[in-house]
Parts: C-alpha cells; sequence; structure tokens
C-alpha cells in the first residue's frame, strides 16, 4: 500500500474542525433555503415548527428543527407517488431510483440526479479507500446490483479508485470461489454473514482451506457483524485476512463511514457532505461527540438535489470515539452497536442481538455462532426468558453443560436471563445478505 497516497482526499480527511464547521455552515445554510423552496413536505414541516431558513445562523440552530424520520418518508411517497413530496428535484433530473426494502415489506424509493452520483460516489470512494482498497486490489463483489444502495453505487466507488471492480453478485459462491483462483483476486466485498457463509461453503463443499483463496482484505457492512469481536476474529483466521467494515444506508449515502486497517471503529467519510449528530434515541436530546459516547446517529444532507433530509432518525446506534486516530484522519469514529428498532428491553435492560450473538461465538469450536431470538409478541419489551436458539457444533456431547454455559454467560455478561435451545449445526438459516437474528412466532398486522 506503501505506493499508493495515504487518503482519497487529504484536504477533507485531515481538515480541522474549526475549518470544517465553517465549511459546514456555509453549505447547510444554502441547504436549507433550497428545501424551503423545492421540498413542500420540508416547507410544511419548517413552517410548523416556526422555523424559515433566514433564522438560521449557526451549526447550533440545527438543533431547533424537527427530526424527520423513516415513517414520515414512507407516508410522503404513499401519498404523493412516485418518490413523494420531500423531493426537491423535478424527475427530469433524476437519473437512478434506489429501493430498500421496509419493515412492511413495501419498497422504499430514493431518487439520485447527477449531481447526487457525484457526491454518493465521492462519499463511498472515500470510505472505500480508508478501509485499505487500492488501484492494484481486484475487487469480487459478492453483493446485489439490483436496488440495493451497496451494489452500483459501490462499483462506481471502485471504479473512481481505479481497483478492479468483478460484479460476481448474490447467490454464487462457485463463482466467488473459481473467480478468485482464476483472478488472483485480493479483495471480496461482502456482508459478514456472508464472509460466514463462505468460509463454510469452501470447507463442506470444495474441501479447502478458506485461507487457500488468496483474499486477504474483505470490507463488510449492511450489519453489525464486523464489529463483533468473536465474528471478527473467525473471519480473519478462517481467510487469513484484514476485515473491515463499512456503515451508512439508501436515505443517507451507501457508504458513509469507513474503518481504517487500524480497527479502532469507522471514521465519517463525509464531511463536506452530510452533518452528524448524536442523539439520545429515547429523548431527542442532542449528546456531545466524545470518546465513548453511546447513542443514535441523525443525518442532515448539507449538499444533496434530489432527497435532502433534515435531521434524519437513522435508527443505528452507535459508540463514538473522537480522539486521533493512528492513521491521522481527524473525523470521529463510530462502531455500531445495532439497530435502535431491533432492541429488546428485558425488565429495563437494553439488550441487542448482535451482542447475543457476539456471547455465543465467543465460546469458539463448541458452537457455529448462529443464532435465531425467538418473540411470541411484539417487542421492543420481552419477559424473561427469552427464547433463543443457538447451533451447537458436530463434536458436543454434553449439551446440558454447554445450554447451561450459555444461559449463565448471557446472565453474566449481558444481564438477562435467557432460555437456550440448542439445535444441531446446519438447523438455523444462513444468510448472504443481513442476517435475521430474530424471528417473530407471532401474525403482524
Amino acid at each position: 500500500m506503501g505506493k499508493w497516497p495515504k487518503y482519497f482526499n487529504k484536504k477533507l480527511e485531515t481538515m480541522r474542525q474549526e475549518e470544517l464547521a465553517s465549511l459546514q455552515e456555509k453549505k447547510l445554510k444554502k441547504q436549507l433555503k433550497y428545501v424551503w423552496e423545492n421540498s413542500p413536505f420540508y416547507h410544511r414541516k419548517f413552517k410548523a415548527s416556526g422555523f424559515s431558513p433566514g433564522d438560521f445562523k449557526s451549526l447550533e440552530d440545527l438543533k431547533k428543527l424537527p427530526f424527520t424520520t423513516k415513517d414520515e418518508l414512507r407516508e410522503s411517497q404513499a401519498e404523493h407517488p412516485p418518490l413523494g413530496d420531500h423531493v426537491a428535484a423535478p424527475m427530469e433530473k433524476i437519473i437512478r431510483i434506489h429501493s430498500s426494502s421496509g419493515t412492511t415489506g413495501q419498497p422504499s424509493f430514493v431518487g439520485i440526479t447527477r449531481h447526487d452520483r457525484e457526491v454518493w460516489t465521492e462519499i463511498t470512494a472515500r470510505s472505500i479507500y480508508t478501509q485499505g482498497i487500492r488501484r492494484d486490489d481486484i475487487v469480487l463483489h459478492a453483493v446485489g446490483l439490483t436496488f440495493f444502495v451497496g451494489g452500483l453505487p459501490v462499483k462506481d466507488a471502485i471504479e473512481a479508485i481505479g481497483a478492479a471492480f468483478v460484479p460476481i453478485g448474490t447467490g454464487a459462491s462457485d463463482r466467488v470461489v473459481g473467480t478468485a483462483q482464476l483472478l488472483r483476486a485480493n479483495v471480496l466485498h461482502c456482508t459478514p454473514s456472508y464472509a460466514l457463509y463462505l468460509s463454510d461453503y469452501v470447507r463442506s463443499k470444495v474441501k479447502m482451506d478458506p485461507s487457500r483463496l488468496g483474499l486477504k482484505k474483505i470490507i463488510s457492512g449492511a450489519e453489525p457483524g464486523a464489529g463483533i469481536p468473536s465474528i471478527r476474529k473467525k473471519i480473519q483466521d478462517d481467510f487469513e485476512c484484514v476485515l473491515t467494515e463499512g456503515l451508512g444506508n439508501s436515505d443517507g449515502a451507501p457508504i458513509i463511514f469507513g474503518e481504517c486497517p487500524s480497527q479502532k471503529g469507522m471514521h465519517f467519510c463525509g464531511q463536506e457532505f452530510i452533518l452528524c449528530e448524536l442523539i439520545d434515541p429515547d429523548t431527542g436530546e442532542v449528546l456531545e461527540m466524545k470518546d465513548n459516547a453511546t447513542g443514535e446517529l441523525a443525518y442532515t444532507h448539507i449538499d444533496r438535489e434530489c432527497c435532502p433530509l433534515i435531521r434524519f432518525r437513522t435508527r443505528d446506534r452507535v459508540t463514538v470515539w473522537t480522539s486521533r486516530c493512528e492513521c491521522g484522519r481527524r473525523s470521529f469514529r463510530v462502531r455500531c452497536i445495532g439497530r435502535t428498532d431491533d432492541m429488546l428491553i428485558v425488565l429495563g435492560v437494553n439488550v441487542f442481538p448482535s451482542a447475543i450473538k457476539d456471547v455465543v461465538a465467543s465460546l469458539g469450536s463448541r458452537t457455529t455462532g448462529e443464532i435465531q431470538v425467538l418473540l411470541d409478541k411484539p417487542g421492543p419489551a420481552v419477559e424473561p426468558p427469552v427464547k433463543i436458539q443457538v447451533e451447537h457444533s458436530k463434536e458436543v456431547a454434553n449439551l446440558s453443560a454447554l445450554k447451561h454455559e450459555i444461559e449463565n454467560l448471557l446472565k453474566e455478561k449481558l444481564v438477562f436471563k435467557a432460555e437456550v435451545n440448542l439445535v444441531p449445526e446446519g438447523t438455523l438459516p444462513r444468510y448472504e445478505m443481513k442476517a435475521k437474528l430474530i424471528r417473530k412466532l407471532y401474525e403482524e398486522g
């Protein structure tokens, strides 16, 4: 990596906070005026809150504006098809439409203009470059190229870096294995769930150690698995690689945060395009960005044409670090704990399914690391004991002892009572995209 520049955009990635804040303030002022004039949705929201663009004086004024939620965007789209009245650009300027499937199964569409595509490419390329991808890399893309914002925008970003992009997609593990060997590819882009799946596939179907594929870097995202210590260790040990993760979403930008090879959290990479706030998920109060602070991320676009969002609640719960990273980047870093809308509350204790998976995976070879939390009724409140299915490895002889050990570990580390049901290896579903750690046993609706 030494022959390539250290940063994708050194000026922005190493800019001092005072200079960056001045730039962000100017761009936010312009963006607020733009949405006031072009988005009926935000014109109504601003008027209802007693705000007009002329009231904006500094970044501190951002907290006076109302939050935007995903439900509001869905309602906007349903009532004002095709894209909703939060859209601020005419259809003739929109060059591409992406989608994410909601919890109801109803797709949520996001449009981009030519300018928005350039912004997405810059942010995403900066994030991927932070993760260590360089011009001489060959990247196997084992993620969908369809509606998913982790598809075509990532292609644009990898090509902007100058690396070779290989569009394999999902459901083609045989092609991943064959192409990795034939092209001598050294990078894999996938979800952490797929990296685990691929490791099992190579061992069981190809009868080969995963490290022989020659993948030296795996970049991942779409779920918090790569930040879970036990999952990270397993993937890195299996492939003998460096695993880094990114974080973004379809409404904000494809990949907004990227983890440098120091692996001490994901750097914010949207400096001149997005403002980030850390808020209390229950009260909405703005929290101070400081080392080890936790809260929910909220995004405000400051350079977006089609679907600009103001104080958008991501539902991503993160831990923050603001101390300087050894890589030299000045932006704050995060580690995603989980989704606030996936969080369970057990007798007042917050429990994230990803944390349960981490505890189970820490038992090494006695479990496969696969779990599913079974819910009899809608959360987040769950009456103990929490029912959890856990896959045990084939060689485990004393299932009763393992069951009690897992239950005790969960009680000790996560402070809740669980009822563990051990199931044989291979019982629980594997996922090439986001893993589903919660199974609802009740009917919704």
